[in-house]
């Protein structure tokens, strides 16, 4: 417990080895070492602490910058009380120590034990996660990669037809689907446009089910006149675009199969636990309530419950509206005061919010109300959204409080889903 605290450690991590600083419950110095970054070096710290202090671990607390990672892991795992603290927020504690900005490794150490005892409502205390909650959010992240990736090859993938093919960009808005770079590798020139038959791309569009063009359109759209370009520029550019294609390919097929894990991770988190006698869990019920919301899918549904995995288990509506950036942030001095957007968040949540927001306004009435009420007071498209968001983080966590479904019908009963 946290209450049994005797001993306080400050943590400055690094990639190679990291600086430790024990302090006991008075402020006093009581050691102080660097240890190698690796298994041999955290077991080392490990029975360092244990060694000096004499105590249980649940009687040392620990702070450090980094919420997650081995150093972490290591500490949870056996039973230490961990503390992160934003990196900003330690600048600020550094003050105390020296006014003429002095920063090293030793003092970030000592600046983190001594602030965690004084000052330990600044820290938010770590807690080992699911370990399907840690298998989901890397799986969420790596979308979020891919998706990047599949983005800044697509940009390429046009540009290069803007060289020489630009009437081909005219029929798809997404040169990286799969259909259209079978349809390129067909007819990747003009020259190929005027002997290709009408079979061959009824053929293409048929096995990848695309039914909005038809074999005619599409030839009539690549038959159009060609641009002149210096000789050896087509061939130039489809050899760009063969390998681009390749590695679109790739990213495509893992992109589905991210998706596919997403689904099946979330899934399995939904699904009941033949072991736990008392029916349904926290974590199946904060799945189905999160499901339930008009505007969350599949990504968005990954995302809250990965990097808001401790404020949705707390149902802490301020953690997670500051977390998500949709809290404002209010300065004043005197008579002036001004409201500002908050930058200070986690980017992945905020666009998460974002776009569970921007799908809300358009099937939950409410949310459209609000929205447009909103617009009519001349707040912009974006700033809208914000508020949106933090109405249904509002929302979403007295459903969670409640364990009850969304319910488009405020006045009737919520659905419960307690069993």
């Amino acid at each position: 417990m946290v209450e049994d605290v005797r001993w306080f450690v400050g943590i400055d991590w690094a990639t190679q080895s990291h600086r430790v600083c024990l302090l006991d419950s008075e402020g006093g110095r009581m050691g102080e070492r660097e240890f190698a970054h690796g298994g041999a070096g955290l077991t080392e710290l490990r029975d360092w602490l244990l060694q000096k202090t004499g105590a249980a671990p649940g009687q040392i607390a620990v702070a450090i910058e980094m919420p997650h990672g081995p150093v972490v892991e290591m500490l949870l795992e056996h039973g230490f009380v961990v503390f992160a603290i934003n990196p900003k927020q330690l600048d600020r504690f550094r003050d105390r120590f020296t006014v003429a900005g002095t920063k090293d490794d030793s003092r970030d150490a000592l600046v983190l034990g001594d602030s965690l005892r004084t000052d330990r409502k600044a820290f938010r205390q770590l807690a080992i996660d699911n370990p399907v909650v840690i298998e989901l959010r890397e799986w969420s992240r790596l979308v979020d990669e891919l998706q990047q990736e599949r983005t800044r090859l697509a940009n390429r993938l046009r540009q290069q037809l803007w060289r020489y093919y630009p009437q081909a960009t005219e029929l798809a808005d997404d040169v990286g689907d799969d259909w259209f770079l079978a349809l390129w590798q067909k007819v990747p020139t003009p020259a190929a446009a005027a002997k290709v038959t009408e079979k061959t791309v009824a053929r293409i569009l048929k096995d990848h089910r695309i039914r909005r063009l038809d074999a005619a359109t599409v030839l009539q759209t690549l038959r159009k006149t060609a641009l002149f370009v210096a000789p050896g520029t087509t061939e130039a550019a489809c050899v760009h675009i063969r390998s681009l294609a390749a590695r679109m390919h790739l990213v495509n097929q893992q992109i589905k199969e991210a998706h596919n894990a997403l689904d099946g991770l979330c899934a399995g988190l939904a699904a009941p636990d033949e072991e736990s006698p008392s029916g349904q869990s926290r974590e199946q019920c904060d799945v189905a309530i999160l499901r339930s919301w008009p505007g969350i899918g599949r990504i968005v549904l990954a995302t809250l419950l990965t990097e808001a995995a401790q404020p949705l288990q707390a149902r802490d509506y301020h953690a997670l509206r500051a977390l998500a950036g949709v809290a404002p942030v209010t300065r004043q001095s005197g008579k002036q005061r001004f409201v500002i957007r908050r930058h200070a968040c986690n980017r992945r949540l905020q666009t998460a919010v974002h776009h569970w927001s921007r799908v809300a306004i358009q099937h939950d009435a409410a949310a459209r109300r609000r929205y447009d009420a909103l617009r009519q007071r001349g707040h912009g498209h974006a700033r809208a959204l914000r508020s949106v968001g933090d109405r249904l983080l509002s929302a979403l966590c007295s459903t969670l409080k409640s364990r009850t479904l969304y319910d488009a019908n405020r006045g009737s009963s919520q659905i419960s889903v307690k069993q």
